[in-house]
């Protein structure tokens, strides 16, 4: 989610988190690297042909989404005459990755589908959790409910950070948090239950009197009437900060909300620190951005008409990252 893997994930395990997903295999290999032997780490792409061998010399799970996938593993096992772990990704209403529901019979019908396969457990992925009230929930529960019947795994995963506000229903064995472990709502439709973690903030480098009615900014888009004070900030699009905060972002400065005015641009973002008392809109000032005395993530989001996932797995390289004992991430510039 943007945080930095290495330094998130050993203050997971030492939280008592057992078992970890990620995308991507070269995810994976990162995370075993920074965790060592004790977890399992399931990679819910699944295997690509020809990685067979990374699965097996770092230690990794695939989820298999495919009759191929399937396949894939069992014809492994074979030929290495091993029983290897796996999860099984079965859609119930995403229609993305998994086993459709015709597949999904086919394999519990056809136990050889599953020879040499050590079936971990058996998931699925709400499309609609965040949604409490959608009937879509429901169908989907039912469904895998149902396959879970009929294959008769270890465990089974279903809910991800919204489903687990769905109700125990929707609990089984296992659940998949992620943007609720970093302050992103779960419910929003309520108020957010979770506690903001990251703190996002750029230095102000130089602040501009305006006494004359002038631009600011690419395009002249936005114009100064009457006197204001700006202040340049050096964040911009090129860190991740979203150019659709453009004219509609807030910061805080001081514990005063101000504006961003003009457009985002690649390296920088321009605040109208006209309410901040001048002596605390200085350059080498702090501006919060997201988080602290800022706007928080989800109020980030909706001003860019995006979800707090995009915000936080945007932030680049460029920011520095400071990691507190107290278990919240600061980022700064």
């Amino acid at each position: 989610y943007g945080l930095g893997v290495a330094q998130v994930a050993p203050v997971l395990a030492a939280s008592g988190c057992r078992t970890f997903f990620v995308a991507h295999l070269c995810e994976g290999i990162g995370l075993r690297h920074a965790l060592g032997a004790a977890p399992d780490i399931y990679v819910l792409n699944g295997p690509l042909p020809k990685t067979e061998d990374d699965f097996l010399a770092h230690d990794l799970i695939p989820v298999l989404n495919s009759p191929g996938q399937l396949e894939q593993w069992t014809r492994l096992a074979k030929e290495r005459t091993q029983i290897l772990p796996a999860g099984l990704h079965i859609d119930t209403g995403m229609s993305r990755l998994g086993l459709t529901a015709a597949e999904a019979k086919l394999v519990t019908n056809t136990p050889s589908y599953l020879d040499g396969i050590e079936l971990r457990f058996v998931a699925s992925h709400l499309a609609c959790a965040d949604d409490p009230d959608n009937p879509l929930n429901e169908e989907q529960r039912v469904a895998f409910q149902d396959h879970m019947a009929h294959l008769n795994p270890t465990r089974g995963s279903l809910a991800n950070s919204s489903g687990i506000f769905l109700g125990s229903d929707y609990h089984y064995d296992l659940v998949r948090p992620g943007i609720a472990l970093f302050g992103g709502n779960p419910t929003p439709t309520e108020f957010n239950p979770m506690t903001e973690v990251v703190h996002l903030r750029g230095k102000i480098i130089q602040v501009r009197e305006i006494d004359t009615p002038q631009s600011v900014g690419y395009g002249a888009t936005y114009r100064v009437v009457g006197p204001r004070r700006i202040a340049t900030v050096p964040v911009g699009y090129a860190d991740g900060y979203l150019r659709a905060l453009s004219a509609k972002g807030k910061a805080s400065i001081a514990g005063v909300s101000v504006p961003i005015v003009g457009p985002v641009s690649m390296d920088l973002i321009t605040l109208d620190v006209t309410d901040v008392p001048e002596s605390r809109a200085q350059p080498g000032a702090w501006a919060d951005l997201i988080g602290g005395e800022g706007p928080s993530l989800d109020d980030i989001a909706t001003r860019a008409g995006t979800i707090g996932y995009e915000v936080l797995t945007s932030l680049g390289a460029r920011f520095h990252r400071q990691y507190l004992e107290a278990e919240v991430g600061w980022f700064h510039v």
